[in-house]
């Protein structure tokens, strides 16, 4: 189950490394070059959605089906700190997902605002060369 966990941690990385250079300053000259290829990649990064669901739905699994300690069962020192490193973890899974999602969300928006950008300023030179 870690090497899912890996996965989507590079590709959050990925997206964060992606949307570091499209919103970099002075990158201006590659801008074009940098939203084309982002603008490829984000058909196939869709795929975490979808995978990040799979991910939240086996920590929800895993909350539902622990053990618990009740009043007719007490827990052993032991199983006590299992159960929490086991929460921990879920909660860090969670906030994995989380960015994952925001970064792939956010990296989709910059991408379209940065289209839209050239677009307009193609246009601001065509209305400046007919001037």
């Amino acid at each position: 189950m870690a090497l899912e966990w890996v996965v989507l941690g590079y590709a959050a990385g990925a997206e964060a490394i992606m949307l570091l250079f499209l919103t970099l300053p002075g990158l201006d000259r590659l801008r074009g070059g940098l939203v084309a290829v982002v603008r490829a990649a984000l058909k196939p990064l869709l795929s975490v959605v979808p995978f990040c669901l799979f991910l939240l739905m086996d920590i929800y699994w895993k909350y539902e089906t622990r053990p618990t300690c009740g009043e007719d069962h007490a827990c052993s020192p032991t199983e006590h700190l299992r159960h929490q490193k086991s929460l921990m973890k879920s909660q860090r899974n969670a906030v994995l997902i989380a960015a994952a999602l925001f970064l792939y969300w956010l990296l989709f928006a910059v991408s379209g605002l940065l289209v839209r950008l050239e677009q307009l300023n193609h246009r601001l030179e065509k209305l400046k060369r007919q001037d």
